[in-house]
């Protein structure tokens, strides 16, 4: 008995040493392409060994292959590594488009070939099974252009194959030389990929190209697109040609929504579809349809372009998805994707509703953060209904299409606008709070009313209710236009105020003054000239013709920053109204260009020294670092030189700090005179100076420059009639040599300086 008992726990522990072993990697690369994303979530570990088909060592991006298989690989961390080397990659699987490889660890085998690229055609490169491969296509190149990035600038490339469009991506900055390429046929070689939107959809094919000279020419362009005759801007018309061989297909789905005339939502599961139709026949919201019709991407998103739709009127409605501000902007960073299309709910609290010419908006605040419902009204000859009158403050729950503002797929979060299908999608929650503006005037004139009625004695009762019913209700319609003129009036105040505390162009803040100024004045022109700078508004081009009324824009100290302006018609007499208008604009301006030029004030009082005005330490600081970042990019050298005073206390000692000051002053400007125009001086504090020298080639250039700055203190300094003889000590350090980073850099600078300093003493 003892043994048997022995022997099951012998077994159960290496049971259980075997469920807690992590499970071994994946060493095929075949087994890791197999993932789907719902697997490569687990992060399973591998080890596989494949060849550097690309390497892009900025974004510490990398393609591999091994046979007929390619994979994309994250590095955590650079490496030295070329196309063609036999790696050994480590790591984790992650989910994003398609799977691919978090690498912790690549080990260099060895060199060798590169895999032979296979050629292939569009539609191979819109498929699945090259993807990240080495490839080998022709084309047309269709545009060529630098796009830069936080990391890289880099090449990029429209190439027009038979079949289609593809994004060719270009490890180079060499703008000439793909301007160069501009309609020539050429054979690029590169690493295959795909381009996806939000919702984890395909909408094109790109490759990744190592260097220039894997695109090689087969066919200059016959003539420069410079060279080209001028064609008329409305002619151009002239020079379309198109050859599309696009299939047309057919999709299933619920209707979700419907714009007749224009465009049909469809959504099956998790996905939708923004189908363009000009299809007006009765549709009904929650049948199930088909749709047959060409593929496009429209602002990166698929589409379904020319559209029929086939209604079955079959029942299969969609339940909306409840979701908050938060899920709805996360547009591109969710692994299930952006919610483009989809049928959803959300629910907000109503902030102002707008009726325009051709749809009804709802501006709505959901957690602070705001949203616009929007209704298109019918196509004409369906007659418009009556705009549904939300309470303002009401919290109310909205139904529709929801469809992002910015379909970037790599933003953190992207405004949004839900598309109603009718009132019906919109449902009230909670009503506004009693204790409101709103409710206040309906009590103030109900209470308006009892006074009339209990005031009204005799006879003639009748005709005087009468009377005052017709007076009360032309006053309470008056009231509630001049609220309303009120609210918009407070609302644009308001926006203008966030503006001038914003990031918003201090021109575009003055126009929307004048805007508001026009508001007020029932649509005067308006327009203001901003003293020593620019005329904005609306100055119509005659205005002489009419009369004007003028408000100074006062400065709280010295000589005014500009005028307003209004024009009215002539025949007008001006009104109080008029010049409390123009004195309310004058004032909101006047808070924008001083709140700007304070601004600018801190900005510069930063950046520069207040007693010499060049680069302070900070500045000093910032400009080191961004060289520094410029040198390792461009693999360039750059010199810093260290300044020191010789004896300038004495100078105060002597002759006092105003003199002393005086001399710094009239030191930096000297100095400054001896540095090239993108050289940079700064005064790091007391009688110590530095000067950044970006564009230099060995340190000779950079030791020339440092004596320039030592002799310019040959000539004596006459301030307020005296004569003062200076001297400095400078110590100099070069980039990379004596330092690769801003701290290494400044202590060799100025142990250089000091060594200076005592040599000069031993000396003397």
């Amino acid at each position: 008995m003892k043994r048997l008992l022995s022997t099951f726990a012998i077994l159960f522990a290496c049971a259980t040493i075997a469920w807690a072993a992590p499970p071994a990697p994946l060493t095929s690369l075949r087994a890791i392409v197999a993932l789907t994303n719902d697997q490569a979530v687990q992060q399973f570990p591998v080890a596989f060994e494949a060849t550097v088909t690309y390497y892009a060592r900025n974004l510490k991006n990398l393609n591999v292959q091994d046979d007929d298989i390619g994979i994309y690989v994250k590095m955590t961390k650079n490496a030295v590594l070329a196309p063609g080397d036999r790696v050994l990659v480590q790591g984790t699987t992650q989910p994003s488009f398609l799977p691919f490889v978090l690498a912790s660890n690549i080990t260099v085998l060895r060199h060798g070939a590169l895999p032979k690229p296979l050629p292939v055609g569009f539609d191979d490169m819109v498929g699945t099974k090259i993807n990240c491969r080495l490839i080998r296509v022709r084309g047309v190149v269709r545009a060529a252009d630098l796009v830069s990035s936080a990391v890289v600038l880099s090449g990029h490339l429209v190439l027009l194959m038979e079949g289609g469009y593809i994004d060719i991506e270009v490890d180079s900055h060499d703008e000439r030389a793909l301007k160069d390429l501009l309609d020539a046929e050429v054979e690029v070689t590169g690493a295959s990929g795909r381009i996806f939107d939000g919702k984890m959809q395909q909408i094109g094919a790109k490759i990744k190209v190592s260097k220039l000279a894997d695109i090689k020419v087969i066919k200059r362009a016959s003539v420069s697109p410079w060279s080209l005759p001028v064609t008329p801007l409305g002619e151009i018309v002239t020079g379309i040609h198109v050859r599309d061989l696009t299939a047309r297909l057919r999709v299933h789905g619920t209707i979700t929504y419907y714009q007749p005339g224009s465009a049909v939502v469809l959504q099956s599961g998790p996905r939708s579809l923004w189908i363009y139709t000009q299809t007006s026949e009765p549709l009904q919201i929650g049948d199930l349809a088909d749709a047959t019709g060409f593929p496009e991407t429209h602002d990166g998103l698929l589409t379904l372009t020319h559209a029929e739709i086939l209604d079955s009127h079959v029942q299969a409605p969609i339940i909306p998805q409840p979701s908050t501000w938060r899920q709805l902007a996360l547009w591109g960073r969710s692994v299930l994707g952006g919610h483009q299309d989809d049928l959803v709910s959300i629910q907000g609290r109503v902030v102002t509703e707008v009726r325009e010419a051709s749809q009804d908006e709802y501006v709505l605040d959901s957690d602070g953060r705001m949203f616009t419902a929007i209704y298109h009204h019918p196509l004409p000859p369906s007659s418009i209904p009556p705009m549904l009158q939300l309470p303002l403050g009401s919290r109310v729950r909205v139904t529709g299409i929801c469809i992002a503002v910015d379909t970037n797929p790599f933003n953190d979060e992207a405004p949004f606008n839900i598309l109603l299908r009718s009132f019906d999608d919109i449902k009230i929650v909670a009503n506004p709070p009693l204790l409101s503006i709103r409710n206040l005037i309906i009590l103030t004139g109900l209470l308006l009313v009892v006074l009339v009625v209990a005031g009204i004695r005799g006879w003639y009762i009748e005709r005087v209710l009468h009377q005052k019913t017709t007076d009360l209700a032309l006053r309470i319609e008056a009231e509630a236009a001049l609220e309303k003129h009120a609210v918009n009036l407070e609302q644009q105040r308001s926006r203008i105020l966030e503006d001038i505390n914003g990031s918003r162009p201090l021109a575009e803040i003055l126009e929307r003054i004048t805007e508001l100024v026009s508001f007020q004045l029932k649509g005067a022109p308006c327009w203001c000239e901003v003293t020593d700078g620019a005329k904005l508004g609306s100055c119509p081009p005659q205005s002489d013709r009419l009369r004007i009324g003028q408000e100074i824009i006062p400065a709280r100290s010295g000589p005014p920053l500009g005028v307003i302006f209004a024009g009215f018609d002539p025949a007008t007499n001006p009104g109080a109204h008029e010049a409390e208008a123009l004195l309310v604009g004058a004032r909101l301006a006047t808070l924008a260009i001083e709140t700007r030029r304070l601004y600018s004030d801190l900005l510069h009082r930063s950046e520069f020294d207040q007693l010499t005005d060049i680069h302070n330490r900070f500045s000093l600081e910032q400009h080191l670092d961004a060289q520094i970042n410029e040198a390792r990019f461009r693999a360039s050298i750059f010199g810093l030189i260290y300044i020191d005073l010789d004896d300038f206390k004495k100078v105060n000692d002597v002759y006092g700090h105003h003199i002393g000051d005086l001399y710094l002053q009239e030191v930096a400007l000297r100095m400054k005179r001896q540095l090239r125009p993108h050289d940079t001086l700064a005064r790091l504090g007391g009688d110590e100076f530095a000067a950044l020298v970006p564009v230099v080639r060995n340190r000779a250039e950079v030791e020339e420059i440092a004596q320039r700055l030592e002799r310019c203190f040959d000539e004596p300094f006459v301030i307020e009639r005296l004569s003062l003889h200076g001297t400095t000590s400078v110590g100099l350090a070069l980039y990379p040599e004596n330092g690769a980073s801003r701290d290494s850099l400044l202590n060799a600078a100025d142990v250089a300086m000091y060594t200076s300093k005592n040599t000069k003493r031993k000396i003397k």
